[in-house]
């Protein structure tokens, strides 16, 4: 559904409030998962889908949907996660996800923007079903395979330089993060996207400063203004802001770049609104509570 009003602050705010709650629920329930990713993303998520993203009304299901196995409609393959987001008609955007391992905040964001029920979210993670821990092509929300991490970003350029050669109107957006960013391939793609002058290609990027076997900074000593210098020198147009400031993601997209891909550098934090983790740095990848940790955690989980 195309968005029925225009969202307030605080309507987003309580969203992405909502999506950490969600995904902390989730991982309780699930023995583990990928809460600080959520944490880091929420707003710039939430905003994307209510206020940035000019979608068309969805095309995929309300609810979460099992494999069958068989050739035909029930097949995996059938099952298009990019269908959340609208048609594919140049006159709307397509928004590529590209880290697989954010797939719960992204299916808790569709529920708070109307394109997913919160049934949905029931199947999270289970044998079978659409909505897995890792998403895919099928994931709700995802357009294509995220992996190996980094190469979302090509695909999503060649999007753009397709809709660009057609004269769409629709810009083309992607989502990426700082620790796939070691990845050659993402620098590749914005050296590629400056030559051809793709001024309707907008990446933000999540500078959570994590990955997974610890601190950005501590694997390759690479932090928010190592990346801002590198995306200007490879030929973007890169402003940084506060991820977790609204207006500032808004504003951000509105950023004068033209003959230029826009890169949106969000500085944000894994342990947003989510003080039981901040023990756990510089291990925030992926989280799993001891049985020793439950009480506090679900004390944590009904005080939100």
């Amino acid at each position: 559904m195309e968005c029925p009003h225009k969202y307030t602050n605080e309507e987003i705010s309580n969203a992405a409030h909502n999506v950490r709650k969600q995904v902390l629920r989730l991982v309780i329930d699930h023995g583990g998962g990928y809460l600080g990713q959520t944490c880091s993303s929420a707003e710039v998520i939430t905003t994307m889908y209510m206020r940035v993203l000019h979608l068309g009304e969805s095309l995929g299901s309300m609810e979460a949907e099992p494999f069958r196995g068989a050739p035909g409609p029930d097949n995996m393959d059938a099952k298009r996660g990019g269908l959340h987001h609208g048609p594919a008609t140049g006159e709307y955007d397509r928004f590529y996800i590209s880290p697989p391992h954010y797939a719960a905040g992204v299916y808790s964001a569709l529920v708070e923007c109307g394109r997913l029920s919160r049934e949905a979210i029931k199947h999270y993670n289970k044998d079978g079903w659409q909505l897995e821990m890792l998403g895919g092509e099928h994931s709700p929300g995802f357009e294509n395979m995220g992996g190996s991490l980094g190469q979302t970003i090509s695909i999503a350029a060649g999007a753009a330089h397709a809709r660009k050669l057609k004269g769409d109107s629709g810009k083309v957006y992607c989502y990426i993060t700082d620790g796939e960013s070691e990845e050659g391939q993402v620098w590749e793609a914005i050296q590629s996207a400056a030559a051809m002058k793709l001024d309707n290609f907008v990446v933000y990027f999540d500078a959570n400063g994590q990955q997974c076997e610890g601190a950005t900074k501590d694997i390759l000593s690479l932090c928010a203004d190592n990346f801002v210098d590198r995306f200007k020198a490879f030929g973007a147009e890169t402003v940084v802001i506060d991820g977790h400031d609204i207006d500032a993601i808004t504003a951000a997209a509105a950023t004068p770049h033209p003959g230029k891909p826009l890169v949106v550098v969000c500085v944000t934090s894994c342990t947003r609104d989510m003080q039981i983790l901040e023990r756990r740095r510089p291990n925030l990848h992926h989280i799993a509570f001891g049985k020793d940790e439950l009480a506090e955690v679900e004390a944590f989980y009904a005080a939100m």
